[in-house]
C-alpha cells in the first residue's frame, strides 16, 4: 500500500510553469457576409497520467479535457492534446461557441463516493444504511460509472447549457440525470471581457471531480474595447498568463489522495467538510518556477481550490495592481501588496519586474489560515508558498501607464424584493451532518423565484464560524456592505421562529436589520466590480445587489427579458457556496427566474 508523502520531501521550484494550450475551434462562418457565425469544439473528458510532481517522481493518475489545440507561444497545433487542469477557452465577445463535451471516463472513481449524502447515484442504490464498510473498497457501486456535467462559472448561459447539477451523464451517455437534455452546449459570449473558467458540477460529486482535474480556463475577449483590442497597453501575448492555484497531497506512488474517512461516521462514512491539500499545485505543477523578463506581466489569477483560501503577497512585498474580478474590469486600477482570493474567485493583476536586478529570485506566498479564517496557519515551508518567480538577465522594459479608467460600472438600484438568507451548519460544527443555506435542502420546494429584469438585495446571514464563497449562477452581481451582528441573539431566535433545520415548511424570514451593530462596511477597491462569487464572512452580513438581466443592459425592467434566450426554461440554476465539499452536502439551492410577460 502507498504511503502518504511528506510535502517536506518534494523539491520546489525545479518544475517549470505551464502555460495551459488553447483550444483550437472549427471556425463557421456566414456563406453570405463570411463573417465568423460561431466556434464549434469537440472536447473529451478521460483518465491519464500526467507529471504533476518533479521529476524522478511517479506520474499522477488524473482526469483532464482533451481536443485539437494551439500552443500559445510557438503557435504548434497539437491535434490531440489532453491535461488537468484542462486547455484555456479562447472566446470572443459576440461570437458564440458550441461545445461537445464528450465523456469518456470509463474506470471507476480511485476516490471515495459517498452514497450517504444526495448525489446523481447513477446506479439507483439509494440511501445505505450502517454499519458502513471501510474504503477501500467502499460501496462499488457508488464508484462506478463516472457522471459528469461541465459548468462553465461566470457566464450568462442558457439553463439547458449551464451545467446544472442533474444534468449528468456518464460515458457515452449511457445513464443520465433526471434534468438531462443535451451534451452540446452553446456560450453566447455577450456579456463583459473577463476570465471566466469551466469545471464539473455533478451533484454531489463535484469536490472529487475537480480534485482529480476536471477544471479550465475560459477567457473571454473584446477586440472592440481599448484594453483587450490589439493595440492595447496592457500586456499580452506570453506576458499574458492564466495561473490557477489548487492545494492537493499525494501519496509516495504519485497518486492523489484525498481523505476516505469522514468527520462524522455515523452518518456520513467519507465526507469531509473540508478539504486541506499539504502541497500547492500551480497549472497541473507542484511549486513551479516562472522565469519572466523585467517588465510588467498580466496574470490572470483563479483560486481553484476544494475548500482552501489564499491571502496572497510577494515575499519582498512588492505592490502590484489589480485591474479586474471575477466579471471583468474594476472601474480603476488598484495597488495592493496583499490579496485575499477565496475558492473559484478570479482576480485579474499586473506585476512590474522592472525594478528587479537579474537572478532575482521572488515567492509568491500566502497566509490564510485554512479553513478560512479560524483554521490553522500555512506551514511556511510548504502550504505558505505558491510558486516562485525568477527574474532573467535582460534588458528592462518600464511599463506604460495605465488610464486612469479601465471600466464604466453604473451602480445597481434596487427594484425588487430584499432576501435575508441564511449560511448554517447542522450538528456539531467541527464534526456537521451538513451544511444548509436558509435551512432548506437541495430538494426542498424552490423558493428563490425572481423575476427576470428585477433587481434585488440578498442580505447572506452567515451563522457559522467559516468564511463561505457565495456563487451564483447565471449572472454576474455587485457587492453592497458587508456589516457585523448579532450572532447569537440572531441564531436563537432564528431557531426558535423555525425550528431546528431541515424542516417541512418553508423558511419562515427574521429581518436581520434589529441585530446589526455599527455601520455597513462599504466595498473595498478591489471588490468595487461585477462579481460572481463573494466572501460571506463569519459575524456579518454580506448584501450583495443581484440583477437578473445580462451585464451590458443600462436599464432592466422588472418582468422584461433581455436575456438573448429565455432563462426561465428548465431546469433553472443553482446558488451555492464554493467550498466543494459543503457545496455537495446540501449547500445548495436551485433558483428559477420567472418570466410572466414574455410568450415562448
Amino acid at each position: 500500500m502507498p504511503n502518504p508523502l511528506d510535502p517536506n520531501t518534494i523539491p520546489k521550484y525545479i518544475n517549470q510553469l505551464v502555460v495551459p494550450p488553447i483550444f483550437e475551434p472549427t471556425v463557421v462562418k456566414d456563406k453570405r457576409t463570411c463573417k465568423i457565425k460561431c466556434h464549434n469544439y469537440r472536447v473529451t473528458i478521460s483518465q491519464f497520467t500526467q507529471q504533476i510532481l518533479p521529476e524522478g517522481f511517479p506520474e499522477t493518475t488524473v482526469w483532464g479535457y482533451g481536443s485539437k489545440v494551439r500552443d500559445p507561444e510557438t503557435g504548434e497545433i497539437i491535434p490531440d492534446y489532453r491535461s488537468a487542469p484542462g486547455p484555456t477557452f479562447e472566446a470572443i465577445r459576440h461570437i458564440p461557441i458550441n461545445v461537445q463535451w464528450i465523456n469518456n471516463l470509463t474506470e471507476p472513481y480511485s476516490l471515495a463516493v459517498d452514497p450517504t449524502i444526495h448525489w446523481a447515484d447513477p446506479n439507483k442504490i439509494g440511501m445505505p444504511m450502517p454499519p458502513f464498510p471501510p474504503f477501500p473498497p467502499g460501496f462499488p457501486l457508488a464508484q462506478s460509472p463516472v457522471p459528469i456535467v461541465t459548468h462553465l462559472h461566470g457566464g450568462e448561459t442558457e439553463p439547458s447549457s449551464d451545467g446544472y447539477p442533474e444534468a449528468w451523464f456518464t460515458a457515452d451517455e449511457t445513464i443520465t440525470g433526471p434534468d438531462y437534455s443535451k451534451s452540446l452546449y452553446h456560450y453566447v459570449n455577450k456579456q463583459e471581457p473577463t476570465t471566466l473558467w469551466y469545471h464539473d458540477h455533478a451533484l454531489g460529486l463535484t469536490r472529487q471531480n475537480v480534485y482529480m482535474g476536471l477544471a479550465g480556463f475560459y477567457i473571454l475577449r473584446d477586440p472592440h474595447n481599448p484594453l483587450d483590442g490589439r493595440h492595447s497597453k496592457l500586456p499580452h501575448g506570453k506576458y499574458e498568463i492564466p495561473i490557477v492555484i489548487q492545494d492537493r497531497s499525494f501519496y509516495d506512488d504519485g497518486s492523489l489522495l484525498f481523505p476516505n474517512n469522514g468527520v462524522n461516521l455515523d452518518s456520513h462514512p467519507y465526507w469531509r467538510p473540508s478539504f486541506i491539500g499539504n502541497a500547492i499545485m500551480v497549472n497541473g505543477k507542484v511549486w513551479p518556477n516562472l522565469d519572466v523578463e523585467p517588465r510588467q506581466y498580466r496574470f490572470r489569477i483563479l483560486n481553484g481550490s476544494n475548500t482552501r483560501f489564499y491571502n496572497l503577497a510577494f515575499s519582498n512585498q512588492m505592490p502590484f495592481m489589480q485591474i479586474g474580478t471575477d466579471g471583468g474590469y474594476l472601474p480603476k486600477p488598484v495597488q495592493l501588496v496583499s490579496l485575499l482570493i477565496s475558492p473559484a474567485e478570479r482576480a485579474d493583476i499586473l506585476v512590474d519586474f522592472s525594478k528587479l536586478s537579474p537572478g532575482t529570485q521572488l515567492i509568491l506566498t500566502n497566509t490564510a489560515n485554512a479553513p478560512f479564517p479560524n483554521g490553522n496557519p500555512p506551514d511556511p515551508q510548504t502550504t505558505g508558498q505558491i510558486m516562485q518567480f525568477t527574474v532573467l538577465n535582460k534588458a528592462a522594459v518600464l511599463p506604460p501607464p495605465l488610464p486612469k479608467v479601465l471600466n464604466i460600472i453604473t451602480p445597481l438600484k434596487r427594484t425588487s424584493k430584499i432576501r435575508t438568507l441564511t449560511l448554517m451548519v447542522v450538528g456539531d460544527p467541527t464534526k456537521p451532518l451538513e451544511l444548509l443555506l436558509d435551512g432548506q435542502k437541495w430538494m426542498a420546494p424552490v423558493s428563490e423565484l425572481p423575476l427576470v429584469g428585477a433587481t434585488e438585495d440578498w442580505q447572506l446571514v452567515n451563522l457559522t464560524k467559516g468564511a463561505h464563497p457565495i456563487h451564483l449562477h447565471l449572472i454576474q452581481f455587485q457587492l453592497v456592505s458587508r456589516q457585523d451582528f448579532l450572532v447569537t441573539q440572531y441564531t436563537n431566535d432564528w431557531l426558535a421562529l423555525n425550528g431546528q433545520p431541515p424542516f417541512e415548511h418553508s423558511t419562515r424570514v427574521l429581518p436581520v436589520k434589529p441585530y446589526l451593530l455599527d455601520g455597513p462596511i462599504n466595498p473595498p477597491a478591489h471588490e468595487n466590480g461585477w462579481k460572481d462569487t463573494i466572501q460571506a464572512y463569519p459575524g456579518q452580513v454580506t448584501t450583495i445587489r443581484v440583477r437578473f438581466a445580462p451585464q451590458d443592459v443600462v436599464v432592466s425592467i422588472p418582468g422584461i427579458n433581455r436575456f438573448p434566450f429565455n432563462p426561465a426554461t428548465e431546469p433553472g440554476y443553482v446558488w451555492h457556496c464554493h467550498i466543494i465539499d459543503h457545496e455537495d452536502n446540501e449547500m445548495m439551492r436551485p433558483y428559477k427566474v420567472r418570466n410572466p410577460l414574455e410568450d415562448y
